[in-house]
């Protein structure tokens, strides 16, 4: 009997023996089948989370943000205690404890998925599995991707310590709201550092890993509220808060960013205009679109905080000023349906799901509305973000008398009609300029015009501002750097460059005088924009009243090669076609080339490479680009001799002589105290530049520069097309650069143009280009920089090889007036021609 108990006892001991042994091999086969493949754990060890590139202003100032998910990575060692005891509390309270995986978390989801059926299925998971499903793994509810989780999480356990595999969960995980990893999202939800948070708040955060769509803040408040107590419950047990702190915090309302209770972290940030976008389409060519949007850049902009409203300010005023003049109302061309109408909550709603643009600031800014009746008293309107006005928000009648609507059938409608019920408009306040107080509401509308802005430092190349259009939210394509267009005569300079390097002198002449040129789309007869010839006239004149048949004449006897190469070596162009047109502007460039090669006009001939990045560090605050490659070894020592300033050595390359640079500096001086500029251009300090305006006003320049600044315009439109009689550079891109430079020399200065060594001032007569005498006065008379030693034969007349037709007006006869006399520098008497059209704003077209 006490044999067979035994035999009995053990056959069942050797079934269980052998039952666990095979349970123990059908698992040791399955975590060997399914461990063999896996992706390395090792990798982990040196990851780095995809993170927010940031720009901040010269000044240190947070101007924009890019990412593909926003996150700020925050270090273990940088993450509150109470962040971290409010994640393991709602996600796994044994975390410090166990080896990657917890059987008895498994466990009970096991019998809870038998128990219901298969209709309550959690995942148990800890906090390593989860890193390891964010990382490694796909995120899909099958044994197979739950084996591997265990298996790997076994691995990085022996791999990595428990808070670097906390940082990588913290820095990971999606919280919502396009916010990933805690320190994102605690700006996100609450504006705030992760230190600043309090308990409830930190439970909040860790009430989202479970499902963020599900406990959305302000949708689904109530269940987030529930949830987020839980969590506090949970700390409290874990004792991690005391017992008061938890009844304390679980009676705090639910507040975030979105249910109204903070100002969002987006309020600090202006809003993405022209330059903060440049800079991410130069460096995501630079560095890679990839690691630009999730290698955690921090980026130094060039951009000057005061002068960029002001640059943009500057050019708006002048679009703004031409849309207005052509009298044509357009209006935003949205409409609310009848039914969006019906009260205000909805129209709000409806007004605020437009894309109408909302970043324009001139005077006041500019704000979307609806209008909601239209009667006597003009249009009564729905504005949003502004309150409804006891009576109504009202534009009167008289704001809409300054333009008619253009109907269906191409023509102009009535004056005064302008907008109907549910027509979307932008209104702005008009208010006093005296104390500021409201006046009245007015349409505004974005002008069809477009144009571009440049600013920046002569020295270092610092582009200090930059606005590429009216407004970015209206159309993102940058005027100032992708636009290209025509420069017209404000490419003129380069010629004479040319020929000032080439051994002209501001006193040479050259003919003014008719050309015909065979071209194989027929014959060219370009004229000046006055219609008129001038015969002999000096260089300097020939610049300052922009004059075209010089300025060809001239490109002929220097050579378009040399011009081009000149135009080059500047980077105007990568490759000018040699055809004469070319020397008066008909080949397309940029904005920002044309200032950055001013620019080296305006520092004596010294390149400057344009930027608009000072530094750029990595994610660990490692400089991976700077832009300034000046030495200077005396800033490094910690003490300087009284009233020694600090050497700073440039190694940039020289592309002009200095005298030349000179010699055009105050040539182009010329252009603006008696020249194409002089009527718009009107600074406190010395001021040089040059006009240009293209065939049939297309495209109208002004590009200038002091001794600190330089900065450039153009206006046009996007699908080139006339400006109408009168356009010009001088009068229409001559008011945005005053209104800019104005600004700007109060705060950067400005001096006299410095002579460089080598020069040597002689007086000639601007008109004859006659040498005078020492003593020599007169608004005719002017020093002009000659090299020194060099021989200077006053007199020689310059044609390019083009023979002057017999039917030439005499050079007294021009303009009807008479000639003068005059007395040399020998003494002897001369006859000069008289003054002839200084009075006309040139266009320099290509005519």
């Amino acid at each position: 009997m006490f044999r067979m108990i035994l035999s009995f006892f053990g056959g069942i001991f050797t079934t269980l023996t052998m039952s666990i042994g095979m349970v123990a091999l059908t698992i040791g086969a399955i975590f060997w089948m399914y461990g063999r493949d896996l992706p390395s754990h090792e990798s982990l060890a040196s990851y780095t989370p995809p993170t927010i590139s940031r720009i901040y202003s010269g000044q240190g100032r947070l101007i924009d943000e890019f990412a593909k998910e926003r996150r700020l990575f925050a270090p273990a060692d940088t993450i509150p205690d109470l962040i971290k005891q409010a994640f393991i509390s709602a996600e796994d309270k044994n975390f410090y404890d166990h080896d990657g995986y917890d059987l008895r978390g498994i466990g009970a989801a096991a019998v809870d998925a038998v128990r219901s059926r298969g209709r309550d299925v959690r995942g148990a998971s800890t906090i390593t599995q989860q890193v390891m499903k964010n990382f490694l793994l796909s995120g899909d509810r099958r044994a197979e991707r739950k084996i591997k989780e265990i298996i790997l999480a076994a691995r990085v356990e022996e791999a990595l310590d428990k808070e670097k595999i906390l940082e990588l969960y913290m820095n990971e995980i999606f919280l919502g709201q396009n916010s990933y990893g805690v320190a994102a999202a605690s700006q996100t939800y609450f504006n705030k550092t992760l230190s600043e948070l309090a308990p409830h708040e930190a439970a909040m955060l860790a009430s989202l890993p479970k499902a963020p769509s599900d406990f959305h803040p302000v949708r689904r408040k109530d269940r987030l509220l529930a949830r987020r107590n839980f969590v506090l419950r949970e700390m409290s047990e874990n004792g991690y808060i005391t017992e008061a702190v938890y009844m304390q915090e679980r009676e705090q309302p639910l507040r975030s960013v979105q249910n109204g209770d903070f100002e969002s972290f987006k309020a600090d940030l202006p809003p993405r205009d022209y330059f903060s976008d440049e800079i991410r389409r130069q460096l995501s060519e630079d560095f890679g679109e990839g690691e630009f949007f999730t290698g955690g850049l921090t980026v130094r902009a060039t951009i000057d905080n005061e002068m960029q409203p002001i640059a943009a300010d500057a050019l708006r005023r002048q679009l703004e000023q031409y849309d207005r003049s052509q009298g044509v109302w357009r209006g935003t061309r949205e409409t609310l349906p009848p039914e969006a109408l019906v009260d205000e909550a909805t129209w709000r709603e409806a007004l605020s799901n437009l894309r109408v643009p909302r970043d324009i600031f001139l005077e006041t800014q500019w704000f979307p509305a609806v209008v909601l009746e239209v009667g006597d008293k003009g249009a009564r309107l729905g504005i949003e973000s502004v309150e409804n006005a006891q009576g109504g928000n009202w534009v009167p009648p008289k704001d809409m008398a300054w333009a008619r609507k253009r109907l269906s059938d191409g023509k102009l409608g009535p004056k005064g009609k302008l907008v109907e019920v549910g027509e979307v408009v932008l209104v702005r306040r008009m208010v006093a300029d005296a104390d500021g107080s409201f006046i009245r509401w007015t349409l505004r509308q974005v002008p069809q015009v477009q144009g571009g802005f440049v600013a920046m430092d002569v020295n270092t190349g610092r582009v200090i501002a930059m606005q590429g259009g009216f407004s970015y939210q209206a159309s993102v394509f940058n005027r100032a750097t992708q636009a290209k267009r025509q420069p017209g005569s404000s490419f003129k300079p380069f010629v004479f460059a040319a020929a000032l390097d080439s051994g002209y002198s501001p006193a040479t002449i050259v003919v003014d005088a008719p050309i015909e040129i065979n071209t194989p789309q027929g014959v060219w007869r370009p004229k000046n924009a006055s219609k008129r010839y001038y015969g002999p006239t000096p260089l300097r004149t020939g610049i300052e009243q922009s004059r075209n048949l010089m300025t060809i004449r001239l490109a002929q006897e220097v050579g378009m090669n040399v011009v081009g190469d000149y135009a080059e070596r500047f980077g105007v162009y990568e490759n000018l076609s040699p055809v004469l047109a070319n020397a008066l502007g008909s080949q397309e460039t940029t904005l920002y080339q044309m200032v950055a090669a001013y620019a080296m006009f305006a520092n004596g001939g010294e390149r400057v490479e344009p930027t608009l990045v000072d530094r750029v560090q990595d994610r660990y605050g490692r400089t991976v680009y700077k832009h300034d490659k000046r030495v200077c070894d005396d800033c490094k020592q910690p003490t300087l001799e009284a009233g020694r300033r600090p050497r700073v050595v440039s190694n940039r390359e020289r592309v002009m002589d200095p005298v030349t640079a000179y010699q055009l500096t105050s040539m182009m001086k010329g252009v603006v105290d008696r020249g194409t500029a002089r009527k718009t251009v009107n600074l406190s300090v010395p001021a040089a530049g040059k006009t240009g305006t293209t065939n049939d006003a297309k495209d109208v320049w002004f590009v200038g520069f002091t001794s600190n600044i330089v900065a450039g315009c153009y206006i046009g439109y996007d699908q080139p097309r006339s400006l109408g009689r009168g356009a010009s550079g001088g009068g229409m891109c001559g008011p945005v650069f005053q209104r800019f430079m104005s600004k700007a020399v109060k705060k950067y200065g400005g001096g006299k143009f410095s002579a460089p060594e080598g020069c040597e001032f002689i007086k000639i007569d601007r008109f004859t280009g006659a040498r005078l005498g020492a003593n020599a006065k007169g608004k005719n008379v002017v020093s002009e920089c000659f090299r020194e030693g060099e021989f200077i034969n006053f007199g020689v007349t310059f044609d390019g090889g083009f023979a002057m037709g017999a039917d030439l007006p005499l050079v007294e006869e021009v303009g009807g007036s008479k000639a003068k006399e005059v007395t040399t520098s020998t003494g002897k008497k001369a006859i000069v021609g008289p003054k002839a059209g200084f009075g006309t704003l040139s266009s320099g077209g290509l005519y």
